[in-house]
């Protein structure tokens, strides 16, 4: 499958809002996996962007939430899905936030072609 973007993030955890740093790959079919470690053997969860994704905001767009200690509130990123549950994920650097943004609306907007496309003559 064809990789779109991947790169270290951390993830905010739903529950106790804690902060963990996984291994994320976004796939041009628009699922977006994060990792254990960038092995990429244990998965600890998926989200199908094209699907289930309806918005993605940085920066000072997510609000009521603090960055892990040491990080900018410029390299946070929520992921905003139908079912109104957001991942909140924050990025090395500001510009590796608007990077990750891109790419993911990208894969949101990008048809799936299962097979190529014929050749035409």
């Amino acid at each position: 499958m064809a990789l779109v973007k991947s790169g270290w993030l951390w993830r905010q955890s739903s529950i106790l809002r804690r902060w963990k740093r996984n291994w994320f790959v976004l796939y041009l079919d628009g699922s977006l996996v994060y990792y254990h470690d960038d092995t990429q053997r244990d998965m600890d969860g998926r989200i199908h962007i094209k699907f289930s994704c309806r918005d993605v905001r940085i920066g000072r767009e997510c609000k009521d939430v603090q960055p892990p200690e040491g990080r900018s509130r410029e390299c946070l990123l929520t992921v905003v899905l139908r079912d109104g549950s957001k991942t909140t994920l924050c990025a090395e650097s500001q510009d590796d936030a608007v990077a990750w943004k891109m790419a993911v609306l990208e894969a949101k907007s990008t048809p799936v072609r299962l097979r190529a496309p014929e050749q035409g003559h």
